[in-house]
């Protein structure tokens, strides 16, 4: 069960370490129902993260987009240029159980995939977890709203 809204589109970017997994994920995600806005890249050419993760923070942290999902080699650049929007709470996810904390404890609106480390079916399984995990509020309410300087 979708714990996002499908009738707005998902957000995607990636730099070129994250290209291959985009392309793959974008037709992926399309056969489970979701629109997809691809804010690139669009090759393996070599790129600058930011470029990307700018812009696909900032459909979600808009409300454009439902949720977002951003790769790079490590995720750890696309996830720090993300979280410097407001309203953006991206979190890293390298297995499953990851992928479910930052939805039940941390509310993530975008999920940040290292295609070096990952495989792709992991990578898809976590967003499954991720898409269907609801924010448990409570105790970990009052830790969000005390994350925005």
């Amino acid at each position: 069960m979708a714990v996002f809204s499908t009738s707005l589109p998902v957000a995607i970017g990636s730099d070129h370490a994250g290209f291959a997994y985009k392309t793959e994920l974008i037709a992926w995600l399309g056969q489970k129902g979701f629109q997809v806005k691809d804010f690139g890249t669009y090759s393996t050419d070599s790129v600058d993260y930011p470029d990307f993760a700018h812009p696909t923070a900032a459909s979600v942290e808009k409300g454009e987009a439902a949720f977002g999902i951003l790769l790079c080699g490590s995720a750890n650049g696309v996830c720090m240029t993300a979280n410097k929007h407001a309203g953006i709470r991206a979190g890293l996810a390298f297995m499953p159980d990851v992928a479910r904390v930052i939805r039940q404890h941390n509310d993530a609106n975008i999920i940040c995939i290292p295609a070096r480390f990952v495989a792709l079916p992991l990578a898809q399984e976590m967003i499954d977890i991720f898409t269907s995990t609801a924010f448990e509020g409570g105790r970990h309410q009052t830790r969000i709203n005390k994350i925005a300087c």
